[in-house]
């Protein structure tokens, strides 16, 4: 068995701060969907896959893969908009095993209502206090971690 590699001071407060950073930023983006448009996080995360899809449907699989949730969180919060009337289920007509979300009008409603001030608060938290500079780095730094994250343990 082989010795952890802990953090040192530098390494352990930077982790602390993107614990930090992304707790915060998700906190502010939660607060301003509920104050503007009565969202949470969860309506938002689908609902923006869904308002890109063609015909504003996509297999319940597919949305699930596209914001990261497995089954059953997506089945609980597509039923929690189901009642409010963001979204409806339908059967697959090519697999009959599957199902599609659709966007209900008032979920297109409730999206496009949201994303003005949502866009603007990402932009207030997240790219405004940075630098073009910053920026590009930063870039950089999330495609090397993304690249390093797809190939798992390898």
């Amino acid at each position: 068995m082989t010795e952890p590699r802990w953090l040192d001071e530098r390494e352990a407060r930077i982790w602390q701060a993107y614990r930090d950073v992304r707790r915060e930023l998700q906190s502010a983006l939660d607060r301003q969907l509920v104050r503007d448009a009565g969202l949470s996080g969860a309506d938002y995360a689908l609902l923006v896959p869904l308002s890109e899809a063609p015909e504003g449907a996509l297999r319940a699989r597919d949305l699930g893969l596209s914001v990261g949730w497995d089954r059953s969180r997506l089945s609980h919060q597509v039923g929690r908009m189901e009642k409010r009337g963001l979204v409806t289920r339908e059967e697959c007509v090519e697999d009959a095993r599957g199902s599609m979300v659709r966007l209900t009008a008032a979920g297109r409603a409730a999206i496009e209502a949201a994303a003005p001030e949502h866009v603007e608060t990402v932009r207030r938290y997240f790219f405004d206090p940075l630098t073009d500079e910053e920026l590009d780095q930063l870039g950089d730094v999330f495609h090397r971690l993304l690249a390093r994250l797809a190939q798992g343990d390898a």
